[in-house]
């Protein structure tokens, strides 16, 4: 396993690291997370990725016995959550002050720790100021509850407009973004950040490196069953499968699968690399539901160097 800075931070993130989006608490039991999790820790992942909106909580309380159970040193590992999603009463969305800090103790609680390391907001608010985020955020940091702050899907406006609150009134800033990034989903971190990483020291944790499962190949020939697509809150997803663009993107699927073959990798380690291939990106963070897809997911990095600007440019051709 290689580490990367977290932007421009002094923070060491495993370039691979394991989310519990999805399968935590919905797909898999709690004895399979914790298989997984080891299986990611021992490969040297340090990095484990959450949120209050999965699961309804869920995942995050299996995720803090697994913790428990399993001892890890508390320098050993990085653990994050996620603030918009808490329920449905006014007050329990969204990133007011109010909800920003009463979702930070609600993770405390669930993932068994006295500190998140990663505290991000998982969407933009239109109806909370921005300075009052930025306040709220940077008075968990300066609390001791939060060690770092970043943003999830955010533009690249309104990550300026929050460095400029911080800056203007000695707050801190975020210092990660969250988004979305891979083969079919490029524009917003390749163009609309580009300004951002030198100037902010923006560090991205990316998610989705797959497609949501597309890039394994394994909708190739339709839904094999027992998976994201066909779980019941997730039917959005499955309408995502259904469209046109999704089956011109599968027929270059199987293009990019001949690729993955020539150099000996999977699909799967392909689409991984690819993202790591980005410089920019300081943890592509990894989902499954099965040891041996994480065990193969954490053999992305050996494919990074055969990626050179020959194979880079047959896959922007396919992707074009």
């Amino acid at each position: 396993m290689k580490y990367r800075r977290l932007g421009k931070s002094g923070l060491q993130v495993s370039e691979l690291s394991f989310g519990a989006w999805v399968t935590f608490a919905q797909q898999i039991s709690e004895a399979t997370a914790e298989k997984l999790m080891t299986i990611a820790y021992d490969s040297g992942v340090n990095f484990f990725d959450n949120a209050e909106a999965y699961a309804s909580g869920k995942a995050e309380i299996v995720m803090g016995k697994i913790l428990k159970r399993r001892g890890w040193g508390r320098d050993t590992f990085l653990v994050s959550s996620k603030v918009f999603w808490g329920g449905d009463l006014p007050n329990q969305e969204g990133l007011s002050r109010k909800h920003v800090i009463e979702a930070c103790h609600a993770a405390l609680r669930r993932l068994r720790v006295d500190y998140l390391d990663l505290y991000f907001c998982h969407r933009p608010d239109p109806n909370t100021p921005i300075e009052e985020t930025v306040r709220a955020m940077s008075d968990l940091v300066a609390q001791g509850k939060v060690l770092y702050w970043g943003t999830s899907e955010w533009s690249a406006k309104e990550i300026t407009e929050a460095h400029g609150i911080a800056r203007e009134l000695r707050l801190v800033p975020p210092t990660m973004e969250q988004p979305q990034y891979n083969m079919f989903h490029r524009d917003r971190v390749e163009e609309e950040f580009a300004p951002l990483y030198d100037t902010v020291g923006l560090g991205l944790t990316i998610w989705s490196p797959l497609a949501s499962g597309l890039l394994t190949g394994k909708y190739n020939d339709g839904d094999p069953g027992g998976t994201r697509i066909s779980l019941k809150n997730y039917a959005w997803l499955r309408e995502q499968f259904e469209t046109a663009e999704a089956r011109k993107r599968l027929s270059k699927v199987k293009k990019l699968a001949k690729i993955a073959k020539d150099l000996g990798a999977t699909l799967p380690r392909l689409g991984l690399a690819w993202c790591l291939k980005n410089l920019q990106v300081s943890s592509v963070i990894t989902g499954a539901s099965k040891p041996k897809q994480v065990k193969e997911n954490m053999k992305a990095g050996e494919l990074v160097d055969k990626l050179d600007d020959e194979v880079m440019k047959k896959i922007a051709g396919i992707l074009r």
